[in-house]
């Protein structure tokens, strides 16, 4: 464990990052589009209007975070359930994915802290409070459902689209656009969540526990069924990697499956040049 920890490390320190800057991100556009004081939320009235420009601000965190030099090593997961449907495929070994989750969890939770002291008073708003994730107005229920089908959604997109060849470099883009549509469309029913460290990270500061279990349970269940549908249609062999991107020459520290592809593809040619 210790060895593994030395050797991989900065991948470690580079999926606290992410999420961190994630959630540093979520609060500020938070902030911008919600807290009453703000010139954006006395402009923009509808509150459609505002997750929209919110979800476009996040789409293209994630997809900055992603596309990053940090993502391209790391994989991007940025996310537990992520990280534990990649071990459940066999794609992340044991070690790098207990470290992997307690970083995101570390990460999460120092981003918000770090928001906190960038925006003072203003992310405590009720109006804002943390950016917690709870149950909308239709109910713990609903909530669940709704985290259950956004997250099955999600690891079904990355699954597809990672493991297509012609498509695999535009996975970042899939994640992020999904991303923005969720928090436009979705957040009103679970404040779209689908992710343990993102809900936590906001939780603990706010001391909201509202239905906390939801977002823990749903985000895993639905990306561990997309990973079992995509298996028994496609097979284990059809998951090459656990990164989000790999057309990088960023080492890979995952159970890699680029370096067995054919010769005359293109992303075998790059991953032949990726270190170990």
């Amino acid at each position: 464990m210790i060895h593994t920890l030395r050797k991989h490390y900065l991948e470690y320190l580079m999926e606290a990052a992410g999420l961190g800057i994630f959630m540093v991100s979520a609060s500020v556009a938070t902030v911008l589009l919600e807290h009453p004081a703000s010139p954006l939320r006395q402009w923009i009235n509808d509150p459609t209007l505002r997750r929209f420009v919110i979800g476009v601000a996040m789409g293209l965190t994630a997809i900055a975070i992603i596309y990053s030099p940090w993502g391209k090593q790391s994989g991007a997961h940025i996310n537990p359930a992520v990280t534990f449907t990649f071990f459940r495929l066999k794609k992340i070994k044991a070690v790098d994915a207990a470290f992997y989750i307690i970083a995101q969890f570390m990460g999460g939770w120092l981003g918000v802290l770090l928001a906190a002291g960038i925006l003072r008073g203003a992310i405590a708003h009720p109006s804002v409070n943390y950016v917690v994730t709870i149950p909308g107005a239709s109910g713990v229920a609903v909530a669940f459902v709704a985290e259950l089908i956004i997250s099955f959604g999600l690891m079904m997109t990355v699954l597809i689209v990672s493991n297509t060849p012609k498509l695999s470099r535009f996975t970042g883009l899939f994640a992020g656009v999904l991303v923005a549509t969720y928090i436009t469309l979705e957040a009103p029913l679970s404040g779209m969540s689908m992710n343990p460290a993102r809900t936590l990270a906001s939780a603990l500061p706010a001391s909201v526990w509202t239905a906390l279990w939801i977002y823990f349970v749903a985000p895993l269940t639905g990306m561990l069924c997309a990973s079992e549908l995509y298996v028994r249609v496609n097979g284990r062999s059809a998951v090459r990697c656990a990164k989000l991107h790999h057309d990088n020459h960023k080492r890979c520290i995952f159970n890699c499956n680029y370096r067995q592809q054919p010769r005359g593809d293109r992303d075998s040619l790059l991953s032949d040049k990726l270190p170990l």
